[in-house]
């Protein structure tokens, strides 16, 4: 079918949904809402859809539109439920079931019919990571079955009107009710407040005297103090003493009109700067023990013969000096006497390449995008250069840019079936580095990897397996991701030709070297980007900026082709 997309953002859940559907043969287009009902009204009229789906607004669909055309509307909330902030309160009321509706569009919020509904799971974690996880995994299922629904042209959707649907409106989840109170709430509640907005809106509070929006939450189960006491620093994030206990805060973000020149999230240390003069550091080992509930980004684990050095960085972007440190772990990884190693593994984003945020906030932005590339060819080089034991990236979430290529560097990737991935560069503005020029070709050979780099369209974990840029899907909850992955890199290390496979590899490593060094696709790729990075007029600023700062513009409809570096 031609089916069009209607989002405020092409977002996460907006690409899995482009993606899995693009798998099942339809063919589909997108367009942003927030350039206006207008824009919609054109897209409309040229694609001239069967269906319209819209899998993430916040505003909606022109009354026009839904009247003339079938328009399923996907509603992160099992039916009957209602309003602008589901997952909010979903979060906040500690709600351990939960699901997603695909709702027929209608003059009443959330009221109309009911195509098709899919419950998930709500594990204690952050929202931001529940909707990439369990209830993207739900909507996609959801949207594949309204949509095939639709087309066999047989189904009645079910009215919200009858006994067997219990209506619950919720309100806009506002500060008010996000907000903290340090000397009263319990560790628990704060995670739970942090935790559900951790992404988008943050919760609003004053620390050291700034008014700022925290985002992210994580226990501490050692350090101690008076509530509201920022105690310790730790790579970038703050611990903050609750009234029983204490908690780490990845990332702040400055409130529009502070003065601050950045209002946009980044590292807590970052934004407080000099506020954490007389802060101590509180630094802990790689190899944490398992029963420790502190927050840590790189750790390393060993079980056997197999080493794991898990990293998680907020949405997945890595700054030069989160590249450092996870080339630091990864330096000690290859100390340990092991024979696989895996790289991630967690149930969120692998990796999005370089840290667009903390560019933008620099005083010298191509300075900071230039060092922070450098770092990441650093880390990237490394995995590449590993021939002594067998590498896995552990894609449990989604990866694009650099943070793909990372995982291409390993000799395996192995891939969670609900991930998306973007394996392209030029939606930014920029040539691309971390090696892709060797790597992506090594495994999807010369054509499709110009495709891929060409088109800039997500790929879901199907697409990337037929393309070779996987080689084992996970059919795995985003919980049970990292068990899996335990289970299977076990068995990696157990495979009798170990040894064979390890020499091969090694071998192959020479002869790549021989026909073209590394430092060759790495001066290249570096010159490349060093024109565009140093480059005022670069359309990476602009777009750069326009990413980080959320400010409008560009094209209304994000499929088209982007402009060549």
């Amino acid at each position: 079918m031609d089916i069009l997309l209607v989002a405020s953002a092409f977002n996460s859940l907006s690409q899995r949904v482009y993606a899995e559907l693009s798998d099942r043969g339809h063919r589909v287009e997108v367009v942003l809402a927030p350039h206006g009902d207008d824009a919609v009204r054109a897209a409309v009229r040229e694609t001239a859809p069967e269906l319209i789906v819209a899998p993430m607004l916040r505003t909606a669909v022109p009354e026009d539109v839904w009247r003339e055309h079938t328009c399923l509307i996907v509603h992160p909330g099992p039916p009957g439920d209602r309003g602008p902030s589901s997952l909010d309160w979903a979060v906040a009321d500690g709600a351990r079931r939960w699901g997603v509706t695909v709702l027929q569009a209608e003059a009443g919020l959330d009221a109309g019919d009911i195509w098709a509904s899919v419950p998930c799971t709500l594990p204690p974690v952050g929202k931001s990571d529940l909707y990439r996880g369990e209830v993207a995994d739900a909507a996609a299922a959801a949207v594949l079955l309204a949509v095939q629904r639709f087309a066999d042209g047989s189904f009645k959707p079910q009215p919200q009107s009858g006994p067997s649907v219990g209506v619950v409106w919720r309100d806009v989840f506002r500060q008010e009710t996000r907000r903290i109170d340090w000397r009263a709430d319990s560790t628990e509640t704060v995670l739970r407040k942090l935790r559900g907005a951790d992404s988008r809106p943050g919760v609003l509070d004053t620390l050291l005297g700034r008014e700022v929006f925290l985002h992210g939450g994580h226990p501490e189960d050692i350090l101690r103090g008076r509530p509201g006491q920022v105690l310790a620093t730790r790579n970038g994030a703050v611990c903050r003493a609750t009234r029983d206990g204490a908690v780490w805060i990845p990332e702040l973000r400055p409130r529009r009109g502070s003065g601050d020149p950045a209002p946009f999230r980044r590292p807590a240390a970052d934004v407080l700067g000099g506020l954490l003069r007389n802060v101590p550091e509180a630094s802990v080992p790689l190899d944490l023990p398992a029963e420790r509930r502190t927050w840590s980004d790189v750790r390393y684990r060993q079980r056997g013969d197999v080493g794991f050095l898990d990293f998680s960085f907020p949405g997945g972007a890595m700054s030069s000096a989160q590249c450092r440190r996870l080339l630091a772990g990864y330096r000690h990884a290859l100390t340990r006497p092991t024979s696989v190693l895996v790289l991630g593994g967690g149930r969120d984003f692998f990796s999005n390449g370089i840290h667009l945020n903390v560019i933008e906030a620099a005083s010298d932005p191509a300075g900071e995008a230039w060092t922070n590339l450098t770092a990441m060819n650093d880390l990237v080089e490394a995995v590449l250069r590993t021939t002594d034991r067998l590498v896995v990236a552990a894609l449990g979430g989604n990866a694009a840019a650099g943070g793909v290529m990372l995982a291409l560097a390993a000799d395996e990737v192995w891939c969670r079936t609900g991930a998306v991935l973007n394996p392209h560069y030029r939606r930014m503005g920029l040539y691309g580095s971390e090696f892709w020029t060797y790597s992506l070709p090594r495994r999807t050979g010369e054509e499709t990897a110009a495709r891929l780099t060409r088109q800039a369209l997500p790929v879901s974990a199907f697409s990337a397996r037929r393309a070779g840029l996987v080689d084992r899907l996970v059919p795995a909850s985003p919980g049970s991701f990292s068990h899996d992955v335990d289970r299977l890199s076990a068995a990696l290390a157990g495979v009798p030709d170990l040894r064979e496979r390890i020499a091969a590899k090694q071998a192959a490593r020479e002869r790549d070297e021989a026909r073209r060094p590394l430092a060759a696709y790495r001066r290249d790729e570096q010159a490349r980007m060093r024109r565009i990075l140093f480059d005022p007029a670069a359309p990476f600023h602009a777009l750069r900026s326009a990413f980080v700062r959320r400010t409008p513009g560009g094209s209304p409809r994000p499929l088209a082709p982007p402009r060549t570096p």
